[in-house]
């Protein structure tokens, strides 16, 4: 966490021979910003950081002031780990303190009154805070299950994490009122969806009542050469469907060079793969927005695909089965 290196304690700016009177001041002017007591960052530092970053300052700000055996936790812990968040509320900074009682809320901060282990909390630049494994349990426990299952599949693709390693702590405290979502949020992550917008598009194929896709499996012509790497498979039905999330365009909407070339690229690629009978279909972020668009879409490719012939080769999941 560099942005541990920008904040300012009071005792550390009079150590360097900064007054309390030039504190105010310097607060005044608008050179610092103050984000807790005794604790500032410089406020030019502060403007330039995205949601993201201005919670992180002010979860770290929090964390100076805290009662000792008291952590970072739930959404502030999900930012230090650097966990992919969605429609995701980051006003309040989190804190999780080892006490069975004592839930408590003021301006700014969520204080969370629940036990946990000493090996559920990691040190990131002497700051305590939840591991990542607990982290995704406290979010499973509270947050929407779309929410849940996007912070689960970052944590589990880029940390490592184990939906069993989160199963485990949440066996821990089975009587937790959130623990029965979170169970079954926990039970559909998935460390193979490459991004936001693929997790929620697994989260709308289960609740639309969608056949369950494999996702990035490797797609292979009938004479057994490599075609492509696919986000969604249903192999079944002879369907393909793509999460068009990665081609960058300029603000007036136009591609640039480098995105045109991806497209020309998606386009042979996806033209190896009619070659072979799949049928591919494709959705984009804004389609997400209006799930009953990409809905109907995989349903007409499914219907499509069962009138044409079945695709020849073989798939490869990244679970190791071998389909054809």
């Amino acid at each position: 966490m560099g942005e541990s290196e920008n904040i300012i304690r009071r005792r550390d700016a009079h150590a360097r021979g900064v007054t309390d009177i030039e504190i105010r001041r310097l607060c005044r002017s608008g050179i610092w910003t103050r984000l807790s007591r005794g604790v500032y960052v410089p406020t030019r530092v502060y403007a330039d950081a995205d949601e993201r970053g201005r919670h992180l300052y002010r979860a770290l700000a929090a964390a100076q002031i805290a009662r000792p055996g008291t952590v970072l936790g739930h959404v502030s812990a999900a930012i230090a780990h650097g966990l992919e968040l969605w429609r995701t509320p980051l006003d309040d900074v989190h804190l999780t303190c080892g006490r069975s009682g004592g839930n408590g809320r003021s301006r700014g901060r969520i204080l969370h009154a629940e036990h946990f282990e000493a090996d559920e909390v990691v040190d990131i630049d002497g700051v305590a805070v939840m591991s990542v494994a607990r982290t995704v349990a406290d979010l499973a426990r509270t947050l929407p299950f779309e929410q849940a299952v996007v912070a689960g599949d970052h944590a589990m693709r880029t940390a490592g994490v184990a939906g069993a390693e989160v199963s485990a702590i949440l066996a821990r405290n089975p009587s937790h009122p959130g623990n029965a979502k979170a169970v079954r949020a926990v039970r559909f992550m998935c460390g193979h969806s490459d991004s936001v917008g693929e997790s929620r598009s697994r989260v709308l194929f289960v609740r639309s009542g969608l056949p369950i896709p494999y996702t990035q499996a490797e797609v292979y012509a009938g004479g057994g050469q490599w075609l492509a790497r696919v986000d969604f498979l249903l192999p079944e039905h002879g369907v393909i469907g793509e999460f068009d999330g990665r081609v960058k365009y300029r603000r007036d909407g136009v591609a640039d060079a480098a995105a045109e070339e991806v497209v020309f690229r998606e386009k042979q690629r996806e033209d190896r793969l009619r070659e072979a009978g799949w049928v591919v279909v494709r959705w984009v972020w804004a389609d997400l927005e209006r799930p009953e668009i990409v809905v109907a879409r995989v349903r007409e490719a499914i219907a499509r695909a069962a009138r044409g012939p079945r695709p020849s080769g073989h798939v490869v999941t990244p679970q190791g089965l071998h389909l054809r």
